[in-house]
């Protein structure tokens, strides 16, 4: 069934010519302006209101949406979830297949020159870059030697989460760090 207006339920005109056509054929009694709901002469009912400052969305019978004015048509569409674990697997194969170094460099040079200065003798200070670069890739080989065997030591508890007895477990079997 096709919409169609109902001009006799409409308090106001529309445009402004049906209002001046209305204004003159009352007389001058409707053609006096409207004062400010705050003075206390009118109630707000009885003032005209503007064609601007009714919008689309607050006109009688118009449909409100979830998403405020949007219609009804361009609602965002629901983004794609993936199942738990997915994204997680496809992380670890990205991560397997590179071959980069996964710690900043900034931030493992700037923890090699605190520990420096705290266990070195004052005249040690510098490092070259090739040394920085070899000491960054034996720390990750060995952190991900640890996170490995930390991994088993959990899976072999038939857990699936890392707790810090499953480090400490995998360190003592593999005489990693210090002695027991």
């Amino acid at each position: 069934m096709a919409r169609t207006k109902h001009n006799a339920n409409r308090s106001q005109p529309r445009n402004p010519t049906d209002a001046a056509s209305l204004s003159q054929a009352a007389g001058p009694s409707a053609a006096t302006p409207p004062t400010r709901a705050g003075d206390g002469e009118e109630d707000a009912a009885t003032q005209p209101t503007t064609p601007a400052a009714a919008s689309p969305a607050t006109k009688k019978g118009a449909k409100r949406t979830k998403y405020g004015s949007r219609p009804q048509g361009s609602q965002k569409k629901k983004a794609y979830r993936f199942k738990p674990g997915t994204v997680a697997l496809r992380e670890i194969r990205h991560y397997q297949k590179s071959t980069s170094l996964l710690i900043p460099a900034a931030a493992f040079i700037r923890q090699v020159r605190s520990i420096t200065n705290a266990v070195a003798p004052p005249h040690i200070s510098r490092w070259t870059a090739e040394a920085l670069v070899a000491l960054q890739e034996a720390a990750e080989d060995y952190l991900i030697g640890l996170f490995s065997d930390s991994m088993l030591c959990a899976i072999h508890a038939r857990r699936v989460t890392l707790m810090r007895r499953d480090f400490e477990l995998a360190r003592r079997i593999g005489g990693k760090g210090r002695p027991w």
